[in-house]
This record gives C-alpha cells, sequence and structure tokens, in this order.
C-alpha cells in the first residue's frame, strides 16, 4: 500500500510539474539571448530585449559601390570572428582578412515600441578608420511584410575626425509590437454567445433524435417550452404595459349556488293562500 501512494505522488507530482512548465510558457532551461550584449547603461536591456528574434543572426549587406561586404549579428560573433558584432569584408582583395568595427562589448540600445537603435563601438584603430576607434549603429525598424531584409548600408564615413561611423539599416517585423484585438468586449460576449447557442442546439438535437428518439419538431431541444415562450411573453407584458382595472365578472344571483349572508331573506309567503 505504501508503495501505491508513493508512486501516486510521483504521478501527481510530474504532472503538477508538466503543467506548469506549460502555463509558465516554455522550458524552465531557458535563457535570454541578448546576454552576451555588454551594454553602457543598464537601462538599455529592456529595449534590448525587443530584439530577442534576431540573435545569433548573421545579416550581411554591401555597399553602394560593392567594394565591401558589411555582416551583423546581434550580442554574437559576426562571420565567427569572436566579440565582433559588425565586421567589413574588402571585396577587392582576395582572402582578405574582416576588419571589426564594432564589438558587443560596446554596446548601446534605444529605441521605442517600433524601433531600436543599436550602437556598437570599436575602440582601437584599423584599416581606413586610422585616426580614431569606429562606430557602427544599426537602425532597426518595424516592418510587418518581412521576416527580415538584407542589411541595407545608409553611411560609410572613415573620415571623420572623432570616430568613424558606419550606418545600417534593417527591416524585420519580429521587432513590432504585438497587435491589439479589434475587437470589443460586446462583440467579444456575442461571439460567445452564439458559439453557446450552437453548442446547445446542435448537441441537444443529437441527443433528443438519438438517445430519445424523438421525430420532427420534437427533435428541436425544449421544444414544450419553447412553444410556450410567445406566449408567456404575451401575459407578462399584458401584465405589465397594461394599466386598465381587472373587475371579475358579477355573479348572476339566480344562479348563485349559495344565497348571500350580506343580502335579507327574501319572504314570499305573503302569495301562499291563507
Amino acid at each position: 500500500m505504501k508503495m501505491v501512494n508513493s508512486y501516486t505522488r510521483g504521478s501527481l507530482l510530474m504532472w503538477a510539474l508538466a503543467l506548469w512548465v506549460i502555463l509558465d510558457g516554455g522550458p524552465v532551461c531557458a535563457t535570454n539571448s541578448t546576454q552576451s550584449c555588454k551594454l553602457r547603461f543598464d537601462s538599455d536591456r529592456k529595449v534590448l530585449s525587443q530584439l530577442e528574434p534576431l540573435a545569433h543572426q548573421n545579416f550581411s549587406g554591401q555597399s553602394n559601390n560593392e567594394n565591401y561586404t558589411y555582416v551583423f549579428q546581434l550580442c554574437g560573433d559576426a562571420g565567427g570572428i569572436p566579440g565582433a558584432g559588425v565586421i567589413q569584408i574588402d571585396n577587392k582583395k582576395k582572402d582578405a582578412k574582416p576588419t571589426v568595427i564594432g564589438t558587443y562589448n560596446f554596446t548601446q540600445a534605444i529605441g521605442e515600441s517600433n524601433w531600436v537603435v543599436l550602437t556598437y563601438t570599436y575602440n582601437y584603430k584599423h584599416g581606413s578608420c586610422s585616426k580614431d576607434a569606429s562606430r557602427a549603429q544599426i537602425m532597426i525598424f518595424c516592418n510587418r511584410e518581412v521576416d527580415e531584409s538584407p542589411l541595407h548600408v545608409i553611411q560609410e564615413n572613415s573620415e571623420r575626425e572623432n570616430h568613424c561611423l558606419y550606418l545600417f539599416r534593417l527591416d524585420s517585423s519580429a521587432v513590432c509590437p504585438a497587435l491589439q484585438s479589434k475587437l470589443s468586449a460586446g462583440s467579444i460576449i456575442l461571439i460567445i454567445g452564439f458559439c453557446l447557442l450552437t453548442v446547445y442546439l446542435v448537441g441537444g438535437f443529437l441527443y433528443q433524435r438519438m438517445i430519445v428518439g424523438a421525430k420532427g419538431m420534437e427533435q428541436f431541444p425544449n421544444y414544450a417550452f419553447w412553444v410556450e415562450v410567445g406566449n408567456l411573453a404575451a401575459d407578462g407584458c399584458d401584465f405589465v404595459c397594461r394599466s386598465r382595472t381587472r373587475e371579475e365578472v358579477p355573479t348572476y344571483r339566480g344562479v348563485s349556488s349559495e344565497p348571500s349572508e350580506d343580502d335579507p331573506e327574501e319572504r314570499d309567503d305573503h302569495l301562499l293562500p291563507m
């Protein structure tokens, strides 16, 4: 008996754990895939969380003159280069080593519900940006018509005195806010009521036909009640809406079964012969 009780408790515990995992929305071991980014400000973490669906994916695009190819990855190694958030590849040189222009170890994120501007900074001189460190800004906009668009190069400025700037744009439906339901509370109530009515009619019809064996109109659920609804409604309307006084029809005295005690008894003895 003790073994059975232990088995029962264990089964109940497993079912409760499984139900909790389902209701919680995912496995217990789920992790935040943007935690690799080191932010300058802790307040940027909430903005960065909007980009969760884009994490650990490479997005590439070419410059306007097609001299360079750029690869961007959110909180991951772009092109497989450790620490690189954005890299630049020289298309004119074969087997050219990629140049890092932004790392996710120095990340800043600002934005609203339908756009985010992500900034990667690389604090070392390199390549054409030999004067100072470089900065890559990726503008990510909501676009419900595409899953992920190619990386568009907006600006390449490696001649600035302070921080070379590379500006990119990426459109994605993943950063779009959830659409709010356009149904009002009244519409939802009507839909629920219609569904309940459908279940009542179909279920009642099948029960009356297959279980009770009813035929014709009697297959309609609660047929006797619904037949009387019209009469009951009319009686209720008559009782509530009509204002005339209801008086009982006076009883004909000659047909009354018992004489009234209030009326004086009529004597017809004087009509008898003396």
